[in-house]
């Protein structure tokens, strides 16, 4: 199959320069007219409007079955929505599908809770106001008197009120839902998500065989076998959805057709009979083309949003799928690159025009707007373990410069043998400050996914979900992202005897206090026991989660394209999938690396400090301590982040501490747990819920972020450099986390001007993939300029900044969050 090396290269030369740190607003960004045209159409916002109509539809059908099993009344719920809510054809787009709802706008999913969303209708915390400045949403009246009307079936129904009559005090206690040690909310309030369809499985074989095997599978059960039984009722349901979903393609034909029929520019008419045409033909039969495959691939993850409410539903590896139709269209002069190009650009216009509305608590701990992780993954090695870099590689990256949007995120690939010019292409495309790309390392990510049980060529071809996980592309229901944990925390508990440090409170085990230890060694054995406790607690309120998905939430329209369930007769919400893990991310390792570097170097070998004064000073957010907090903060002490073997063992220590608390339990979906190490923006929140702690924070103050070092309102942590980073992050063992790690980088404009900028980002990516970094992204904008935003907001609406996996407008961030980018380290190469 030819590649980029002997194939012409894509629209944009590879080494185009589109400017250093200028990801502000550029007026028709694209070369395309129509792509413009569609982005003026599109607001940039997250802002949006509820539309009631699923909530309606799913109420009225669950309750006209009742006795059904669960997953025949979800499904003839869902089949009902497709086939009923209106369908959009927007002005312009040449790629159909919706959330069957008006651009921006956001559908109800009463199954995991409606009470919340009413309050906030009822309370003034849905719309704009000062509790809600970002990602609000309008309602009408008769919005809000429909959602009330379902609002009674639905109690005792959700997953909500499913779970709290279940928690034991101690899940409670260390959740969201008191002391915040861990935060297990994310699949309790929506989907599971964090996956991505078999692209393959739906190109290759079309909805039409999808359901003649499904029938073929059903034909051979024996119904005298208890489990053949349960199998036939997961088959009843795929089958529903199976033709729901030719439904919804065709209703979108006939859409496009009616909207011709109106029209009277020509052109367009034509346009929209061709994109009947291609509804027509893909709602039963694989696409032919390139146009018809980017069409299929929209729709069917358009009802995997629908039917799951699942967040970071990934794009796969869109330049190795797509490939094959683009080379076909391009040797037999089907298509262009130009148009192919065109049909991409309009493509990730698709994904961002889509939303969801969450509950103003999750606006402020997320700051994550939009749908929410819709990434797409490029580069990267072949299941033969040769490079697959093609020009759709390219094309993708392009894009991204000429839409200037926050979706999708985009994922590189690289490893060993990257070739220069997908370096020099996403090194250029990070230097214009979208914050976009994230680059991955296969040469990390492959070993440690081989280590969690998938075979070498899966995980030669994984996909990225979400922010940063690693998944097999189809085959694998990760339930990554199932929770974040705060380990400053836990070392807190170690150090005051299981007490929290403001109040007093008793709500951990007491394994000793620094007022008592009297070796090193002392403190990391607290520090040990209390993690297994506090993981072990955690793992059991998501094991709850899970069980409670599969029983009022199984997926059969996902079932249909993923890779297992037919085969096996199992939904993927019950373990239908090949892989089935659990992936629960670690927070704070930069601050307990400086907290235990602090206790080792200040307590026990120089004693300038009794244990009990420093647990004192914490106690006292430092007020009283100013010389001591002033030496905790400098350099005179050992931290994480400056290639100090010192602190960097301790940052080594703190990581395997959780990963080996966490990994290897066992998930109620099948499978097992995996941990992983990143924050997204939940650093700010899980730091909003603690006390001051040892290592210079005050209170309230965040933890570190993701696998970063850490940065008090005193000052950072690191201070050596970007090199020095490098080497302290990856003298961490990144395979262990399974589920993914995460480092942010922020660079000032002027660092990275020039060819000597360039060739100093790339040398800079080369050395993080040699190390073994797992995953890293970076921000590129000066202190001055995200400052001179936080003061005139009007004149920066456009300013895209990297949160951590994902990137976002910085006015829509919270004030906290913006706080928390800004005081993360600028770097300068030396």
């Amino acid at each position: 199959m030819a590649r980029v090396s002997d194939i012409a290269s894509a629209i944009e030369p590879y080494d185009k320069v589109w400017g250093v740190g200028a990801s502000g607003f550029v007026k028709d960004p694209s070369p395309f007219e129509r792509i413009n045209l569609i982005l003026d159409d599109t607001e940039r916002t997250t802002n949006g409007e509820v539309y009631a109509d699923r909530c309606v539809i799913m109420t009225r059908v669950m309750k006209d079955m009742p006795g059904y099993p669960q997953i025949i009344k979800n499904a003839e719920a869902m089949a009902a929505f497709f086939r009923e809510a209106p369908v959009q054809i927007y002005d312009h787009e040449l790629i159909a599908g919706s959330m069957l709802c008006p651009k921006k706008g956001a559908p109800v999913f009463p199954e995991f809770g409606l009470n919340w969303l009413i309050d906030e209708m009822e309370n003034g915390l849905l719309d704009y106001s000062e509790n809600r400045t970002h990602d609000y949403f309008h309602f009408t009246e008769d919005c809000y008197k429909q959602l009330k009307d379902c609002e009674e079936f639905w109690v005792g129904n959700c997953a909500e009120d499913r779970l709290t009559p279940n928690l034991t005090k101690a899940e409670i206690d260390g959740s969201h839902m008191n002391h915040g040690i861990f935060f297990c909310d994310s699949y309790l309030t929506c989907g599971a998500g964090h996956l991505g369809i078999n692209y393959d499985r739906l190109l290759k074989m079309g909805w039409r065989a999808i359901k003649e095997e499904i029938e073929e599978k059903m034909a051979a059960l024996d119904l005298s076998d208890p489990e053949d039984i349960k199998k036939e009722t997961f088959y009843k349901a795929a089958l529903i959805m199976n033709q729901a979903a030719t439904d919804f393609i065709k209703r979108h034909a006939e859409a496009a057709k009616d909207k011709a029929a109106r029209t009277q520019d020509e052109t367009r008419k034509a346009e929209l009979l061709k994109i009947a045409e291609n509804c027509d033909w893909i709602a039963t039969e694989p696409p032919r083309t390139f146009y018809e495959a980017i069409q299929a691939v929209e729709f069917a993850n358009d009802m995997v949003l629908l039917e799951s409410n699942g967040h970071s539903i990934s794009y796969g590896r869109f330049d190795q799928y797509m490939y094959p139709f683009y080379q076909h269209d391009i040797e037999t002069g089907a298509a262009t690159r130009e148009f192919c190009q065109e049909l991409i650009e309009n493509f990730h216009i698709k994904i961002w025009e889509k939303n969801k509305v969450r509950n103003h608590i999750a606006i402020d701990v997320f700051a994550n707007g939009g749908i929410g992780g819709p990434a797409l993954t490029v580069g990267g090695v072949l299941e033969n373990g040769k490079d697959g870099t093609n020009d759709l590689t390219f094309m993708v990256l392009d894009a991204v410069a000429h839409t200037r949007i926050p979706t999708p995120w985009t994922a590189v690939r690289l490893h060993a043998g990257t070739p220069e010019k997908l370096k020099v292409k996403t090194a250029n495309l990070i230097r214009l400050g979208l914050g976009e790309p994230k680059i991955f390392n296969d040469d990390v990510t492959i070993p440690s996914m081989v280590a969690n049980g998938r075979s070498l060529e899966d995980a030669r071809n994984y996909q990225v979900v979400g922010c940063v996980e690693p998944d097999v592309t189809g085959k694998e229901y990760g339930w990554h992202d199932a929770a974040y944990f705060n380990i400053n925390k836990v070392l807190e508990l170690a150090l005051n005897g299981g007490r929290d440090m403001e109040t007093g409170e008793q709500y951990a085990p007491d394994y000793g206090s620094l007022e008592t230890f009297t070796s090193f060694e002392e403190v990391k054995e607290a520090y040990v026991k209390q993690m297994k406790y506090w993981v072990d607690t955690m793992v059991g309120m998501l094991s709850k989660i899970d069980l409670i998905h599969q029983d009022i939430k199984p997926l059969p329209y996902l079932s249909n394209l993923m890779e297992g369930p037919v085969e096996k007769g199992v939904d993927v919400t019950a373990g239908g999938a090949i892989y089935n893990f659990s992936g629960p991310q670690g927070v704070g390792v930069g601050s307990v690396a400086d907290a235990l570097s602090t206790i080792k170097q200040l307590v026990f070998e120089e004693q300038k400090v009794t244990g009990k004064e420093l647990l004192d000073a914490a106690k006292a957010n430092w007020e009283g301590y100013e010389k001591l907090y002033a030496l905790v903060n400098s350099d005179y002490v050992h931290h994480y982040g400056n290639d100090d073997d010192y602190a960097d063992d301790l940052a080594c220590f703190a990581f395997d501490t959780y990963c080996d608390a966490v990994n290897g339990h066992p998930t109620a979906h099948g499978g097992h747990f995996q941990a992983g190490f990143y924050s997204v923006a939940v650093n700010v929140a899980l730091g909003g819920a603690q006390w001051a702690s040892v290592e210079g924070r005050k209170s309230f103050e965040p933890v570190s972020d993701c696998m970063g070092a850490q940065h008090t309102l005193c000052c950072p942590h690191d201070i050596k450099g970007p090199s020095a980073i490098c080497k302290s992050v990856t003298k961490i063992d990144h395979g262990k986390a399974g589920n993914g790690t995460l480092l942010n980088w922020k660079f000032s404009p002027a660092a990275l001007e020039g060819d000597s900028g360039l060739n100093n980002l790339i040398s800079l990516m080369d050395t993080y993939v040699q190390r073994k970094g797992m995953h890293s992204q970076f921000t590129v904008a000066s202190k001055e300029t995200l400052l001179d935003a936080q003061k005139n907001p009007s004149e920066y609406k456009d300013l895209l900044v990297r949160v951590a996996g994902y990137s976002a407008y910085f006015v829509e961030l919270s004030k906290q969050l913006q706080d928390d980018i800004i005081g993360r380290t600028e770097l300068n190469f030396g």
